[in-house]
């Protein structure tokens, strides 16, 4: 499959989504990763379970320096698992619920990852409810009607993990920061919350 129309695809997957700037870059990156993939036998649903396994590694070894590559290789799993389904033609309703499921767990992960190094379990909660809503109310549009449901807010699911990429890399250097740097999450996360209501709203009307 040519990229463009391994983009064309993917455009069609997700609701004829603009694909440009951060979005084309990260897929042209997916793209060139997954070809040699392809021709093994990996499925899609095998590295989607994947994602989650390291998702769990993370948590069992929160306290350890392989943190943030465990980190690292959770969200690679999951970034790629979808062109992999586009570039072998694997693409099935079961893999999307499949995917989205996983993702949500391995947040789960995340969060207690963090807390298991003392980050504030209050805090951690409203940032786990806040995402787990917006990606909620962005199902539930998909789910009456809204096609359009592509916005990107400013705390998609890789900007969260780089928010947990960031604690994790500054308690490598004994920096505790890891309460304020979440607090910085939760009012991006809260913005991006109101902007995908918003936008939903108005669609539904």
């Amino acid at each position: 499959m040519k990229k463009d129309e391994f983009f064309l695809t993917w455009r069609g997957l997700h609701g004829d989504a603009n694909i440009s700037g951060i979005v084309k870059a990260w897929l042209s990156i997916s793209y060139v990763v997954v070809k040699p993939i392809s021709k093994a036998r990996i499925t899609p649903n095998i590295l989607t379970i994947f994602g989650l396994f390291f998702g769990v590694l993370l948590f069992v070894n929160a306290e350890t320096f392989w943190a943030p590559a465990l980190l690292v290789l959770s969200l690679i799993c999951d970034g790629i698992d979808g062109s992999l389904a586009i570039i072998t033609n694997k693409s099935t309703k079961w893999g999307a619920i499949l995917d989205s499921t996983v993702d949500r767990l391995t947040e789960i992960f995340w969060v207690l990852a963090l807390y298991k190094i003392g980050a504030d379990l209050k805090l951690l909660i409203i940032v786990l409810l806040a995402a787990s809503v917006q990606e909620y109310v962005r199902a539930r549009a998909a789910g009456l009607g809204v096609s359009e449901v592509g916005i990107v807010t400013f705390a998609e699911r890789p900007v969260r993990a780089s928010f947990v990429f960031i604690v994790f890399i500054s308690l490598q250097f004994n920096f505790t920061i890891y309460n304020q740097i979440i607090i910085c999450w939760i009012a991006l996360q809260l913005i991006s919350l109101f902007m995908l209501s918003r936008f939903t709203y108005f669609k539904l009307r």
